[in-house]
């Protein structure tokens, strides 16, 4: 039980059950520092209910209140102030992770399926920084939702349909080479992909044989199928490299291909419904406040809305989901909500679950990355040089590591993941490869390197602890402890705002903390408080790494 919750009770008890324990967990409130207490409970909107003022009501509650885990109780104006007992807290604390070690904040009862749609690139275009932040917010979303209690299906819905197959079918048979494409595949691809817009510019009737030619590509024609074939197995190798690298794996790579023959269904049902509105020749479905959702071009031609439809009902028979995360940047935001709504309009309750995650962008000096343009910075690139750096770095600082190959891929993935994953997801991020290769400070490195000190003081002890009998550790490890025990919680908080942020953010300060600590305090020292000081290094080294393990990063060791 949490300290909240133990505080909760408490109160509820002492104001005669009046609030419930989550009305009061609800107001519970973080002084701005500890000289005014761990935890405050403000009592100014009692006032009415109970007839009396907040300072009568802070003083009833405190002549009430007790608590274990409570050393302490002060009431200043209309809040009471409370100071946990810190023998009793860093004893449950500490034995509970001990316990539990990996599984600390995990909730153990199944709670079903959540599906997570991430990453999903382009086929025949290169996996650049751009396709970064879903990959990494999505992987990192799936391993918090299985944390606490959820089976994670995580699909790549492959952009593998569209008009743009049009336009590299027309670019290939004006400048493709076959031989030349076989030997890089998405470079060569790219290449003529540009080259279409550039001479689109000048030359528009290029884009009417693009449209043509995606047009026979719906309708079955045997040579179109063969070279969009040929595209997405090409394109489809080279992504799981990338997705090698990053240590990432997928339940399935359905793209939108995968619901061409599921989309009659979805329109015939709209017509029956009569929610299908002719408009300038076209289809749409019109929702309040907001432009209608097209579902059929003029040409009968089918668009993202009606795929993603057809994907949104398919998922929904096939894995019975409780939630559906769409990690897909800011600029899908309509899109997103006007297919909650149709599916709403359909008459389907289940509308609710389907939760669009937006992000914001990685930019290159302050704009868009763009693939038609050839602006782009490969994440293959971005990968190796990160590794390469940490190799270098491992050469210079610590020469006689051993399997310094795997620790540089650790390290160096590790620091292109949390330099993403440490900002807020709706903020644009400048690219900057120098932030990246910067592996000191608020860095990945920075926390895998205190997991690492850690475990060789660990190490250097041989001592196993499996039970903590211990008193207070000092001031310099309470904040620590408390941070400790927020674990569970924090974990909660970033599934429920689809933010991996909170871990990221946790793990630097929970670092620095005990950084900080160990300035100060000699953890070897053969006295009678050594077994405790380890417990306490252990306790840190699980939930550090643990933390990392839930953003997709990995903890070595030794570095």
């Amino acid at each position: 039980m949490s300290m909240n919750t133990q505080i909760a009770k408490s109160i509820a008890m002492a104001l005669n059950n009046e609030l419930t324990v989550t009305e009061i967990q609800n107001l519970l409130e973080k002084p701005r520092n500890l000289d005014l207490g761990d935890v405050a409970f403000p009592c100014f909107t009692l006032a009415k209910k109970f007839g009396k003022s907040p300072q009568s009501i802070a003083t009833d509650i405190q002549n009430n209140l007790s608590c274990d885990v409570i050393q302490e109780v002060q009431v200043v104006g209309g809040y009471v102030n409370i100071f946990y007992h810190q023998p009793t807290i860093t004893q449950q604390v500490l034995n509970q992770i001990v316990k539990e070690k990996n599984l600390y904040g995990t909730h153990q009862a199944s709670k079903g399926n959540v599906v997570l749609d991430f990453s999903s690139p382009n086929i025949a275009k290169p996996f650049s920084m751009g396709h970064l932040r879903s990959t990494v917010i999505g992987n990192a979303l799936a391993n918090i939702a299985e944390k606490i209690g959820y089976k994670a299906i995580r699909i790549n819905h492959l952009g593998d349909w569209g008009t743009q197959f049009g336009k590299l079918i027309v670019a290939y048979k004006k400048w493709g080479d076959q031989q030349t494409i076989e030997a890089a595949p998405i470079e060569e691809l790219l290449k003529i992909y540009v080259k279409f817009h550039e001479e689109a510019e000048q030359n528009d009737t290029l884009n009417e044989q693009a449209r043509a030619a995606f047009k026979a590509l719906e309708d079955g024609d045997e040579e179109a199928l063969a070279l969009w074939r040929w595209f997405r197995e090409a394109s489809l190798e080279e992504f799981k490299t990338i997705y090698q690298l990053l240590g990432i794996a997928f339940d399935s790579f359905d793209g939108e291909a995968f619901y061409n023959d599921k989309m009659v269904a979805v329109v015939e049902e709209l017509e029956e419904k009569e929610l299908l509105v002719k408009s300038d020749g076209a289809y749409v479905v019109e929702i309040d406040n907001m432009p209608p959702c097209l579902i059929t071009k003029t040409d009968g031609a089918t668009l993202y809305a009606t795929r993603d439809l057809a994907a949104a009902f398919y998922r929904q028979q096939q894995y019975d989901p409780k939630k559906i995360f769409y990690v897909v940047g800011n600029e899908q935001s309509l899109h997103f909500n006007q297919l909650c709504k149709v599916i709403e309009k359909m008459g389907y309750d289940w509308a609710k679950d389907l939760q669009h995650v937006p992000f914001g962008m990685i930019l290159k000096e302050g704009k868009k990355m763009s693939t038609r343009k050839g602006k782009i910075v490969l994440l293959a690139d971005v990968l190796k040089e990160a590794i390469a750096t940490a190799k270098r770095n491992i050469e210079e600082k610590n020469p006689k590591l051993e399997h310094k190959e795997s620790v540089a891929h650790q390290v160096g993935v590790g620091a292109v993941i949390f330099n993403d994953l440490k900002n807020d997801r709706l903020h644009d991020i400048e690219f900057s490869i120098g932030n990246m290769m910067n592996f000191e400070g608020e860095t990945g490195p920075y926390i895998q390197y205190t997991y690492a000190r850690i475990s060789s003081l660990l190490e250097k002890s041989e001592e196993k602890s499996n039970e903590v009998s211990l008193a207070t550790l000092g001031e310099q490890a309470w904040p620590v402890i408390l941070l400790l025990e927020q674990f569970p919680k924090v974990i909660t908080n970033a599934f429920e705002q689809a933010d991996p942020s909170q871990i990221a953010k946790y793990a630097l300060q929970l670092a620095r903390l005990f950084n900080k600590y160990y300035a100060q305090n000699k953890v070897l020292v053969d006295d009678n408080l050594r077994s405790s000081r380890l417990a306490f290094c252990q306790c840190v080294a699980i939930v550090l790494k643990e933390s990392l393990a839930l953003l997709g990063i990995a903890a070595p060791k030794h570095m």
